[in-house]
């Protein structure tokens, strides 16, 4: 998916709107863990930016077993761990490590151990393993995970907020003079709950044709890097008939991504990404995910959550043309300065030493 947030350096600094301080008056570190994937590597950056804090972004490799069995398996870890570059994890551990997946959370369960509970450690998602081996867990209601340090919420986090939508605007004035409503078309790729086929395809053509025939206006696409390049192709050449832009890699200019979040009046979102629809749905304009057939699982119980609190509606609806954001990065960010501030810490170990499973 087009990133939000960020850039592709293996470390990175990122600035947020004020920092922490140590009792010495220094700036508190922070490592931003990533297993490779752009969506949670996303949700941590927010997550830091949120905290006001300067982070570093780790993207992690693991060597096999511990590669399969993050983040249960921590005898010897601390051999285990590159970051994708080949360097190694560098020993200064920080002040806080914020981490998302699976294999992240490998590492950020080690941080807490090694360093003695000095450093606080959130991870991002359900770890799979059990919650009190974290300073806090962040996870969405569809992961149905439960326990004192858990905070849960409905979608993906993220910074998108008025002023965050007001700068994207000033970044893309052009889209602006687009024929409305401007409905923003985002796709995502294949998921084990909603295969993206021909069958997908010709679906969405149908759901979007409809709506360019009762509304008028145009289209701002966007594709990821899961999207079939098949699909992709295909789209790009289907999208033509109509005003509006389209957006699949550099090719296409500047990511305008952000943009088509600003601009947007409308979304419909392909069903398997969670992020993508977090981020429509933080607009506060109508969202549409689209899944011809129905999906089962964590997916189906994301879209049944959303769609109950009032973020998602039916691509033909006359829905409202402004709704109630969803924008859970404060109150998650109060969560876990509380949890934080009541934190004990735990015995070290050493780097790379025996740990349990």
């Amino acid at each position: 998916m087009p990133e939000a947030h960020g850039s592709r350096n293996q470390q990175e600094r990122m600035t947020g709107n004020g920092f922490e301080l140590n009792g010495d008056g220094s700036r508190e570190t922070c490592w931003v863990i990533s297993d490779g994937a752009a969506g949670n590597e996303r949700q941590a950056l927010a997550l830091a930016q949120g905290l006001g804090l300067e982070a570093v972004t780790i993207r992690l490799h693991l060597a096999r077993p511990w590669r399969w069995f993050a983040p249960h398996l921590t005898w010897l870890a601390g051999s285990a761990m590159r970051c994708t570059d080949g360097t190694r994890i560098s020993t200064a551990w920080p002040d806080v490590a914020i981490g998302c997946g699976r294999a992240a959370a490998l590492l950020t369960r080690c941080l807490r151990e090694w360093s003695g509970g000095r450093c606080f450690t959130i991870q991002i998602l359900d770890p799979r393993i059990a919650p009190h081996r974290f300073g806090a867990v962040i996870a969405p209601r569809h992961d149905a995970l439960a326990g004192d340090n858990v905070i849960t919420t409905l979608g993906a986090l993220n910074t998108i907020d008025d002023a965050w939508l007001a700068h994207a605007r000033e970044q893309f004035p052009a889209l602006e003079a687009l024929p409305v409503p401007r409905i923003a078309v985002l796709i995502g790729g294949p998921h084990k709950a909603q295969a993206l086929d021909d069958g997908y395809l010709q679906s969405l053509k149908q759901c979007l044709a409809s709506l360019h025939a009762r509304h008028g206006g145009s289209f701002l696409v966007s594709t990821s890097r899961r999207t079939p390049p098949a699909m992709r192709a295909a789209l790009r050449s289907w999208f033509t008939q109509w005003p509006g832009v389209f957006w699949a890699d550099r090719s296409d200019g500047e990511n305008s991504y952000p943009g088509m979040l600003a601009w947007a009046d409308r979304f419909v979102v392909s069903a398997d990404s969670v992020n993508m629809i977090s981020e429509a749905c933080a607009t506060g304009k109508p969202v549409h995910a689209f899944a011809p057939k129905p999906v089962a699982g964590k997916l189906a119980r994301f879209h049944d959550a959303l769609r109950e609190a009032g973020y998602l509606c039916a691509p033909d609806a006359d829905a409202p043309i402004a709704q109630q954001p969803l924008r859970e990065l404060p109150e998650v960010v109060q969560r876990v300065r509380e949890l934080r501030e009541a934190r004990a810490p735990c015995s070290p170990s050493p780097a790379g030493g025996r740990g349990s499973g």
